[in-house]
């Protein structure tokens, strides 16, 4: 398969289209964040694309894909893998888990256990997993696609805090206008749309695509400006936690992702404010008194911190 290049992730977004239908903005910001290396969290309610999204694009990036429905009773050994005794050989013999693919998707991760949780939250820090003190890398690339219902919804509970960090991006897809909704009928009565997506390059050209990504240069004067940004959550009266220095890394990220889709080796600005709500909200704590009045702190970011002016 051909390197991913700008013009290919194009080609992926038309791709992803043919499956998801009236949703371009979510998922450009999607392919955003593959783009950069990240995890997505997807919060919304049950049957609006979410798993559909995530099969999209598996298929057109050529990834292996695994899918699991998180219920209380999914085991860390579900996701990880587990020894067992080949009695011809006499020896414990590996047999792999969920999470050994390309794209894993967590479907309704709010509803596991809290030491299922943390063998996913190994693998999308660190890139392993660990069965009986023995650690083993996932594939490369690897991402998680992870779905979670409202606050509120039967049988969940929040995910913890160090876990919604590890998240590059918090999506919501909602319902799809009449238009779109009509467009999706139509479209089933040809078949499964999942199955009209062409495999437009490989994990190998993925890989090529996030190194050249990584490489778009930042200049120190929109680098500030990111640290300024993110730095006005954690001193903003209604929040009670701000934004991370990994929230921060993320930005950036994101920000070289879309300075790269347009084809710029350098970020703007500009950027950078268009990621930095996705980014950086689901990271803030608010206090319960911002919570009750609805406070909007990474907008109030965005409008406080003075934009560079680059020469």
């Amino acid at each position: 398969m051909a390197e991913m290049t700008k013009e290919l992730a194009v080609t992926v977004l038309n791709e992803a289209r043919k499956a998801v239908v009236g949703k371009d903005e979510v998922l450009a910001k999607a392919l955003l964040a593959i783009l950069a290396g990240g995890h997505i969290l997807m919060e919304d309610i049950p049957g609006v694309g979410k798993t559909t999204l995530a099969v999209a694009f598996s298929k057109a990036l050529g990834l292996s894909y695994n899918r699991v429905q998180f219920t209380p009773d999914v085991m860390p050994s579900d996701l990880t893998g587990f020894s067992i005794y080949n009695k011809d050989t006499g020896t414990m013999e590996y047999q792999p888990g969920a999470l050994l693919c390309n794209l894993f998707l967590a479907d309704e991760l709010n509803r596991a256990t809290s030491r299922t949780q943390s063998a996913l939250l190994e693998a999308m820090e660190e890139g392993q997993v660990t069965v009986d003190g023995v650690s083993r890398p996932v594939p490369s690339p690897f991402l998680v696609i992870a779905t979670q219902n409202p606050a509120g919804a039967s049988g969940t509970q929040p995910l913890p805090d160090s876990q919604m960090d590890r998240f590059m991006v918090r999506l919501t897809l909602g319902y799809p206008d009449a238009e779109g909704e009509v467009e999706m009928l139509r479209r089933k009565q040809g078949g499964n749309p999942l199955d009209q997506i062409e495999q437009v390059t490989g994990p190998q050209g993925l890989e090529a695509a996030r190194q050249a990504v990584a490489g778009t240069y930042i200049k120190d004067e929109v680098a500030r400006y990111i640290v300024d940004l993110v730095s006005a959550t954690r001193s903003h009266p209604m929040v009670h936690q701000g934004g991370s220095p990994r929230a921060t890394l993320a930005v950036a990220a994101m920000a070289r992702a879309m300075a790269w889709v347009q084809g710029r080796d350098y970020v703007l600005p500009q950027d950078v404010k268009a990621v930095f709500r996705d980014t950086v909200a689901h990271r803030l704590l608010l206090t319960g008194r911002g919570t009750a009045e609805g406070a909007d702190p990474v907008g109030d970011a965005l409008k406080s911190v003075a934009e560079p002016k680059l020469a």
